[in-house]
Formats: structure tokens, sequence, C-alpha cells
């Protein structure tokens, strides 16, 4: 892992992150507003997504250890504002007293368990902050009034995807190669892919130069990496078509 957050400061940042996501919906034009980052959702759809997934993991978490997760119950978001609002502060309730009754250290399901991040509750809250953190940007997007993310949540969030979503025993099917992503607020991180997978680490001060490296701010480089930003929106150097290849990439493990 690249970075590590305490359990009591992911619980936090749950917390605070949910208070700015409302805050973002109840300033929309309406429930109807489209959300231009995720193109095939309303606002509504946005609430409801991320009030089903709180719901889920609390469950996954309450659970324990499992060969699979308990099944996603279909979501009953209401479609009033007030009581929309409601449901998903609800939501997120039973997200955080799973997490507070499991502990840090208590193993879960988590399709994740392969990689780098650990299948644990630590894990899942890890996740959950940075899913909320992103989705705060798409429902203030939708209300048109975009906010700056804290500068060290975002920092994280970069080494989070990277140990999550981009870190796999599954064989590179390309030539090898690594990438270099750095923070102009001064952290970077090295990915390397070759035949025994995906691995991220902290970039170290002696390190190869990569095959390619993007450079931005951490917000940028998170919303990029979650596919909210182009490579045109960031400083590229070295062979783009490494970052294409990564971003077209579906690993079979």
């Amino acid at each position: 892992m690249t970075e590590s957050l305490e359990f009591s400061a992911l619980l936090r940042l749950i917390d605070e992150r949910s208070a700015a996501f409302r805050s973002a919906v109840a300033a929309a034009p309406g429930l109807d507003a489209p959300v231009p980052s995720c193109p095939a959702w309303t606002l509504f759809e946005l609430v409801r997504h991320l009030g089903t997934g709180q719901r889920w993991w609390a469950a996954i978490v309450a659970a324990g250890p499992a060969e699979a997760p308990p099944a996603k119950e279909a979501a009953k978001a209401p479609r009033e504002l007030e009581a929309l609002l409601t449901w998903y502060t609800e939501s997120n309730e039973l997200l955080l007293s799973a997490l507070r009754e499991a502990g840090p250290e208590r193993d879960c399901w988590t399709w994740w368990a392969a990689g780098v991040s650990p299948a644990n509750a630590w894990g899942v809250a890890r996740r959950r902050v940075h899913e909320l953190l992103v989705h705060t940007y798409d429902a203030q997007l939708a209300a048109d009034s975009v906010q700056p993310m804290p500068v060290d949540v975002a920092i994280d969030g970069v080494a989070e995807f990277l140990d999550t979503c981009n870190s796999t025993p599954a064989a590179w099917p390309h030539e090898a190669a690594t990438i270099h992503y750095h923070a102009t607020e001064g952290r970077s991180w090295l990915l390397t892919l070759d035949g025994t997978g995906a691995w991220p680490a902290p970039l170290p001060d002696d390190a190869a130069p990569a095959s390619a490296s993007a450079t931005g701010t951490a917000e940028q480089l998170l919303l990029f990496v979650w596919g909210r930003r182009t490579l045109s929106e960031l400083k590229i150097d070295g062979d783009q078509q490494v970052f294409e290849r990564l971003i077209a990439w579906e690993p079979e493990e």
C-alpha cells in the first residue's frame, strides 16, 4: 500500500464527504439533472447508486470472511428530494456502523482480494472514501458548483486507485512497461506492468525513466484515473500508447 490513512480518519472522511455529497445534491436544479461525468445517469440515479453501494458494503463488512458477497438488494430509493437525502443518510450510517462494529482488521469479501489493497474493513473504508470523493465531484458538476478536493484526500485517492484498481497478478498482455504519476503537490507513484501483473509502489528516487509519465495536480490525476479527465488535460511524457492500453485493459485473473 502506498498510503496509510488511519481507520478513524477514513470513517471521518466518509462522514465528511457524505455531507458534501448531500449538499451538492440539494443545490442541484433537480433530481432529473444530468450528470455530465456519468452521461447515462441523472442525479437521482447517482444518489441511488451511491446509497445502494453503501448498504451493500455494510452487509459485506458485517458478514465477515466469505467466498462471495451477499446479494445486492434492489434499491428502493424515494424520488422526492428530502426523502431521498434521508434514505441516503441512512445508507451511509449503515456503512459507518458496520465499519465501527467490525474494526479495521476484520476480513471480508472484496473484489480486489488478489491485489495490493487488503481484503478487510480498512480496505473497504478506504475504497468508499474515494467513491464518495469522486461521486461528490460528479454531483457538484451536476449542480454547477464544483469545489476543490482536499489535497491530502486526493493524494491518497490516486494511491488507492493504483492499489485497488491497477494492481493484479493477471499478466500484462503487452510489452513490459512502467508508468510514473507525478502530483505537483510533491507525491509520485510507480506502476509496473509485466508478465507478473500490474503492481504499484511509491516512486523511488533512483527510479529508471518510465515508459510513460503523467503530471498534474493530485485532483487532476485522480479524476484522470477515474475516467473523468483525458490524457490531453495532463502533461504526458513518453509513450502515450501505454496509457491507452492500460485504460482499455480488462485483466482476467
